[in-house]
């Protein structure tokens, strides 16, 4: 923002540079103004961020107003920027992203200063009087600054009305999940004052309808943000610390998340389901969390398990009730019972299974997962083996 901002604030100047040599203070105004402006949008972006759009818009609609107030500054007009302002605000408002909302009120806002120092150019210069001028300058500084106030007060005191609405403030939660952000996939583990009873998962947040879920955020490597917008707003997950921040599902379904902090590579592919369930379905799931894996029923289950403990995989993740222990990766006590493999990027079948555990790099290019070299015997028992770990 402070670098289009620097080369806007250039082309005005040198566009207008007949205009300030005849008012030497426009120069000053024109070189602060709008840089400290677009540095304040910037700012108010990112503050809000995950909490409110209409913050967003309002922070725009304010590099609006202040530009405009500069372009009458500048070229001395007496065109109605204001409204015209507005309109781009209102234009910008109905855009689709917020990406083609910025280069519209950016294309806009250029089009009409452009069009205003043209204008002015062909128009024969008329120096205006002093009242004229003491004038135009009290309705820049009232619009200037009661304009910003009456549209960003109201907001504000809704924005913390909102909040505290939210606020879960001294309510006991019903359930608390640590949540750990790795690149680039989630570890889940749900906390119980009875040791017995905390098991770890990946990837898919099973929660209770209409129970309150403290969530427990932070990371081991690199900042992510838990964003599963359905449920609640955007909160960071930052290495060395804990954020928490709470959702409730009010009915059954399956709510889409995101990372939504670009932290490296697969960022766009570190994807999160939370499944929200009755309190009996959740509770039965749970159960069979805390269950080790079953034991092999068949011996070429069985020679699957073998070759699972023999091969490296076993140095990074767990599968309970094995000599497989590695903390590294995902738990896979029941990998086989997940909706997705590889944080959401293909559906848990037995041919996606196969390819994701054969080349990983394939799927998810630059994923932490390593290709593990084994026989096609071996592949084919393990495979067998994973997909009955439900």
């Amino acid at each position: 923002s402070l670098a289009i901002s620097i080369v806007i604030t250039a082309l005005l100047l040198f566009l207008s540079r007949e205009v300030l040599i005849e008012r030497p203070w426009r120069l000053l105004l024109c070189a602060l103004l709008f840089p400290l402006v677009m540095f304040s949008a910037k700012l108010t972006h990112s503050y809000f961020l995950g909490m409110s759009g209409t913050i967003w818009l309002t922070a725009d609609l304010f590099v609006i107003l202040s530009a405009a107030a500069l372009a009458r500054v500048v070229t001395a007009e007496s065109s109605n920027w204001l409204l015209l302002s507005l309109l781009a605000a209102l234009i910008g408002v109905l855009a689709y992203s917020t990406a083609i909302y910025m280069l519209i009120v950016l294309v806009i806002f250029c089009g009409l200063l452009l069009y205003g120092l043209l204008h002015r150019r062909g128009r024969a210069a008329r120096r205006p009087t002093p009242v004229e001028e003491q004038r135009r300058t009290r309705w820049i500084v009232i619009l200037g600054g009661a304009v910003p106030t009456l549209v960003l007060l109201p907001i504000l005191g809704y924005t913390m009305y909102t909040l505290d609405a939210n606020d879960p403030g001294g309510r006991t939660p019903d359930l608390v999940v640590e949540v750990t952000g790795r690149q680039w996939w989630w570890e889940y583990r749900y906390l119980d004052p009875d040791p017995a009873r905390v098991f770890r998962t990946a990837n898919e947040l099973h929660v209770p309808v209409g129970r309150r879920v403290e969530l427990r955020l932070t990371s081991v490597d690199v900042i992510h943000s838990f964003w599963v917008p359905s449920l609640q707003g955007k909160m960071d997950l930052i290495p060395g610390r804990v954020n928490v921040t709470w959702l409730e599902a009010t009915r059954p379904g399956e709510y889409g998340g995101q990372c939504a902090e670009y932290c490296g590579l697969q960022h766009a592919r570190m994807g999160l389901l939370v499944v929200a369930q009755p309190a009996d379905e959740f509770e039965a799931w749970a159960a069979r969390q805390r269950a080790s894996a079953a034991a092999p029923r068949d011996s070429l289950t069985l020679a699957g398990q073998r070759a699972f403990e023999e091969a490296a995989c076993s140095l990074c993740h767990t599968i309970r009730g094995t000599r497989a222990g590695g903390l590294a990766g995902p738990d896979l006590t029941h990998v086989a019972g997940r909706r997705t493999l590889a944080a959401g990027v293909v559906p848990n079948s037995p041919g996606h299974l196969a390819g994701w555990v054969a080349n990983p790099d394939a799927l998810k290019p630059g994923t932490r997962m390593p290709r593990v070299p084994m026989s096609p015997d071996a592949f084919r028992l393990m495979r067998h083996y994973l997909a009955t770990l439900r």
